[in-house]
């Protein structure tokens, strides 16, 4: 269990790492937004075009980024939606329980399966190197690479978080 334990823990410590930096990424979001608000309200005026289909790409990169790989990240730390009617009553073994049977019958399925569908479209864009339909707009084969990453992040949490419930109905404390 001791081999586990260090496993769930270097998935934490990993997907924590990556939260953190994806929160630098709301700060190139809204710089990015900010400037496409003022460029295309000063464009008006001035008579040219400042912005570009880039920019406004390159801030739904972004946010898709951040919903993506903030994914793991937000499991990790527990602040994930759950309905909560009875789960915050229930005792701490019993929410394990839960976690435990949700996570092996539902989470870790689902991203089996999101990495099945998605691995299709995601090659496929790598093979012709798929580009923005818009001028100037951004090449649309590593945003469709990020499917991977996040799902591939959100398994490795969702191994971590079993690992620990397990820990804990076995009355492991450490």
């Amino acid at each position: 269990m001791r081999t586990l334990t260090a496993i769930s823990r270097g998935i934490d410590a990993m997907n924590e790492r990556v939260g953190k930096l994806v929160g630098f990424l709301v700060l190139a979001m809204v710089g990015i937004g900010a400037f496409n608000s003022l460029a295309r309200y000063l464009g008006r005026f001035t008579e040219t075009q400042l912005s570009s289909n880039a920019f406004l790409e390159g801030q739904w990169y972004l946010f898709s980024l951040l919903f993506l790989l903030g994914a793991g990240y937000t499991l990790r730390r527990d602040e994930h939606v759950r309905v909560d009617v009875f789960y915050g009553r229930l005792s701490t073994r019993n929410k394990a329980l839960i976690d435990l049977v949700g996570g092996l019958l539902f989470l870790l399925p689902f991203c089996v399966f999101a990495l099945w569908v998605s691995w299709p479209s995601v090659s496929n864009s790598w093979s012709v190197w798929e580009q923005s339909p818009d001028p100037g707009g951004l090449p649309r084969w590593p945003i469709k690479t990020m499917i991977l990453v996040s799902f591939v992040l959100l398994f490795l949490q969702g191994i971590s978080e079993v690992i620990k419930r397990i820990r804990v109905l076995r009355g492991d404390p450490s």
